[in-house]
């Protein structure tokens, strides 16, 4: 069974480099460019106007459930600014030098990010496993995809080592069993997304 992990397309915030969490931002023109040739059995998207419109580009006409659980990080007051804006505030260095331990003000800390983001997977694979699909599409976030890597990639690699691009996604490939018990893929596969009209 396959689960396909894509990220949104590159937005004006990310081209910033400003944390963009619960808030949205359109997506750059080059990012409406892309395309999919890969066809899934299901597509789940986080509600987010950022994935949806991604997940139209690369996936047109099909039908999308929508999850708040697949939602970025919500960075609370650190929202739309950058490590500029920040960098002399003390809470700031803090989380960066420990994030687990601290956390934006008003935004989630890292377990209550991982937690929720835990609770939509469960819900995305018992709607995989009832349905019987064979391979599904997930159009979210770069911090909810490194966190389902460290979770279900075949070897164990940090939440912090992943790198998660806006032009490819990957493919989780599980034993149907494993995917149940919440064990590990057996096989991780990048997806590269084409230019449209190209390739």
């Amino acid at each position: 069974m396959v689960v396909a992990l894509f990220r949104h397309g590159l937005t004006e915030e990310n081209k910033r480099k400003a944390y963009l969490g619960w808030n949205d931002s359109p997506l750059c023109p080059e990012s409406r460019e892309s395309s999919s040739k890969c066809d899934y059995d299901g597509y789940f998207s986080s509600d987010l106007p950022r994935c949806i419109s991604t997940a139209n580009i690369l996936f047109p006409n099909k039908e999308l459930h929508l999850l708040s659980h697949l939602r970025e990080m919500n960075f609370g007051k650190w929202e739309g600014k950058t490590y500029e804006d920040l960098k002399e505030v003390s809470l700031y260095q803090r989380w960066l030098s420990d994030p687990i331990s601290y956390s934006p003000p008003e935004g989630e800390s890292f377990l209550e990010f991982t937690r929720r983001v835990s609770i939509g997977w469960e819900k995305i694979t018992e709607h995989i496993l009832s349905q019987n699909f064979q391979r599904c599409a997930m159009i979210t976030h770069g911090g909810v995809i490194r966190y389902l890597l460290s979770e279900f990639a075949p070897q164990h690699r940090d939440f912090w080592k992943w790198q998660v691009p806006h032009h490819q996604g990957y493919e989780l490939v599980f034993e149907k069993e494993a995917l149940r018990r919440r064990d590990r893929c057996t096989l991780l596969r990048e997806v590269p997304l084409t230019a449209k009209g190209l390739g």
